[in-house]
């Protein structure tokens, strides 16, 4: 009876893990959804092909620091910017 064992170990854990745990689940699905917005943002921008190139590349290397920012920078570049390709 195994299994029995693991639920009088999950009834005597505190709340606190599982504050901990709904908290990290709440940040990567936060990280998640900024990274996506800005995959999606670089895609449909004014930027030109080699820019746009640039900054998924910049995104896929560091996931959280290149989303911000390309909402930080890029995207304002782009937009004041025309296309040139």
């Amino acid at each position: 009876m195994p299994h029995e064992r693991l639920l009088e170990i999950a009834a005597e854990r505190q709340g606190g893990d599982y504050l901990m745990t709904l908290l990290a689940v709440i940040i990567i699905l936060v990280a998640a959804g900024v990274y996506i917005s800005a995959l999606i943002s670089i895609i449909a921008s004014s930027a030109a092909k080699g820019v746009k190139l640039v900054w998924i590349v910049f995104a896929f290397i560091a996931p959280v620091i290149g989303s911000v920012l390309w909402f930080l920078v890029g995207r304002r570049h782009a937009q004041r910017s025309p296309t040139t390709s």
